[in-house]
């Protein structure tokens, strides 16, 4: 397949496109400019545009067509999307609808509907406290971040109604861990930021309450595979959603547990006063096992943290450059 990544210099986006080259498939990479750009596998297209731009995406030759299309560009913090929520609807909703629009041109000179799986997120869900969300739970974001992916999982529905795609909306958990070359830079995200600690980069980890909230995590290298088997599974007309998670229960003790482990340094911790959050927040992924077959053998906490450890230390990124006093960690 010809196959465009958005949001490829990020980091579940790199993992996704050099997975998808070393599947065969000729890969497009769009980055926003080229300096933010990884290294790519051998043979990926690399092409920088702005997606609140059309004319950029008609420069880089997004409506040239397509046989399939990983969008997976986005702002994704929470925090700062209740601080600019105009900034998090441009990006991901107006963001969404040029892509479309690009590729409608595509469609009209190709004659191909391309498969179009959407990255989105359990934040549409909201502040739910349960174990085995299903994807019928009526969406509630409670948040910018989650109203705007939520926003544009519906105009992926009406625009598949239309037959000019197949779309898939992969609505992820915690993505973590690290391939080869690719590994997460975001020290605001958990095991990052415990990693960042156990590596000496911070000098503490910020615990809310007793650190008991349970979350689940996927690898990023089995979300990138469950990015491929939503490409094959896409029907011309159709809108599916799938939840992608391990639906294992982790709580933040056992992550910094676990990254201690790794490492073999304890992770320093602090506990400060408990904040308002779920107690649990875990998928039903049963669907996306049954349906598409996927499969989450790398998901186990050891896995993610051994490998987030392992090659983030071969690409440098738990080197020891300058401590960061006072940054805050919040978990």
């Amino acid at each position: 397949m010809r196959v465009l990544v958005t949001g490829a210099s990020g980091f579940i986006g790199g993992v996704v496109t050099d997975a998808l080259a070393a599947d065969g498939h000729a890969v497009t990479a769009m980055v926003r400019d080229h300096s933010s750009a990884p290294v790519f596998a051998p043979g990926v297209e690399v092409v920088a545009a702005d997606l609140l731009d059309p004319r950029q995406l008609a420069a880089a030759g997004v409506n040239r067509g397509f046989d399939g299309v990983c969008h997976l560009a986005a702002l994704t913090r929470v925090r700062e999307s209740r601080m600019a929520p105009l900034r998090y609807f441009q990006a991901n909703l107006t963001g969404t609808v040029n892509l479309l629009t690009a590729l409608e041109i595509g469609t009209e000179r190709t004659g191909v509907a391309p498969a179009f799986v959407f990255g989105s997120s359990c934040a549409v869900y909201g502040d739910v406290d349960l174990t085995g969300v299903p994807e019928s739970r009526p969406p509630d974001p409670s948040n910018p971040y989650g109203a705007s992916k939520l926003a544009a999982e519906r105009l992926l529905s009406h625009q598949a109604g239309t037959g000019l795609i197949g779309a898939v909306i992969l609505r992820s958990f915690n993505v973590a861990g690290a391939v080869e070359g690719h590994y997460d830079r975001d020290d605001s995200r958990i095991i990052p930021a415990a990693i960042a600690v156990a590596s000496g980069r911070r000098d503490v980890f910020r615990v809310n309450g007793d650190g008991q909230a349970l979350r689940e995590y996927v690898h990023v290298g089995d979300m990138a595979a469950a990015y491929h088997a939503a490409l094959m599974a896409a029907t011309p007309g159709r809108c599916s959603v799938f939840n992608v998670g391990s639906g294992v229960g982790v709580s933040i003790i056992d992550v910094l547990t676990a990254v201690g482990r790794a490492s073999g340094r304890p992770v320093r911790r602090i506990h400060c006063p408990p904040v308002p959050e779920p107690k649990a927040l875990i998928g039903d992924s049963r669907r996306i096992r049954t349906e598409l077959g996927w499969g989450s053998p790398r998901s186990s906490i050891d896995q993610i943290v051994s490998d987030a450890w392992r090659f983030g230390r071969a690409s440098g990124g738990t080197g020891v450059p300058p401590r960061q006093r006072n940054v805050p960690i919040i978990t």
